[in-house]
């Protein structure tokens, strides 16, 4: 099952890949213009954003690359306009394919899964993740500092991977709890800032990309 964003200001199209991919048992949020979009994009994971260019409040290629910013989420764009020109620009902004309305709903899916597949061979072959001079290895379940590899206890792994995944993100504490103690673990708040902070003693310097969030949580800021 993959998280669909639909962003485009027609309803029926909405309508219609909705019930698409639903028959086929995705997950479908929709969005009726970009800024919607980037907001949703912000406050959710999504597997892929099906992303109208043109739309009221901000356009297509412009929601597309404030997205780029912060997340790397496939973008398929739709576009009435046929000019070898928008396409080629899409492409150059991030988008990750082009479709040309009016379009088959099935031809949409079946881009959808191409698209997700291509991006999770890659993500498999990206697993290390530098910033600056701190490394992080996934699979191997690896930190280093300036090529230094530093121990740290599973949670806090758990912890700083999870940060690292959703880099950029907004997280409250409960949603932290959630995902790396999982939702029959009964602390309360402290347990995150406890382990935020021997964390942070544990990456040093590099402790400057987790950002306290008051009154709410943390991200990964790079």
């Amino acid at each position: 099952m993959y998280k669909i964003l639909i962003a485009d200001d027609e309803q029926k199209i909405r309508e219609v890949l909705r019930e698409y991919a639903e028959f086929e048992g995705h997950e479908v949020t929709e969005a009726v213009d970009g800024m919607q979009a980037i907001e949703l994009v912000k406050s959710n994971e999504f597997d892929i954003i099906i992303m109208d260019i043109m739309m009221p409040r901000l356009d297509g290629f412009s929601a597309c690359k404030e997205i780029r910013k912060f997340s790397r989420t496939p973008v398929l764009m739709l576009s009435a306009r046929t000019e070898e020109y928008d396409k080629l620009f899409g492409f150059e902004i991030g988008a990750d394919d082009y479709v040309v309305k009016p379009f088959s709903p099935k031809e949409v899916l079946a881009r959808i899964n191409a698209i997700i597949k291509r991006n999770q061979v890659q993500d498999v072959q990206n697993d290390i993740l530098s910033f600056e001079g701190l490394e992080i290895n996934f699979t191997a379940r690896d930190v280093k500092i300036d090529n230094e590899k530093v121990n740290l206890t599973p949670k806090e792994y758990d912890l700083l991977f999870y940060l690292v995944r959703n880099k950029n993100i907004a997280l409250s504490r409960n949603k932290l709890l959630e995902a790396v103690w999982g939702y029959d673990f009964f602390g309360d708040d402290r347990t995150i800032d406890t382990h935020i902070k021997m964390l942070r003693n544990n990456l040093g310097d590099y402790r400057k990309f987790i950002v306290t969030l008051r009154g709410m949580g943390y991200k990964f800021e790079v």
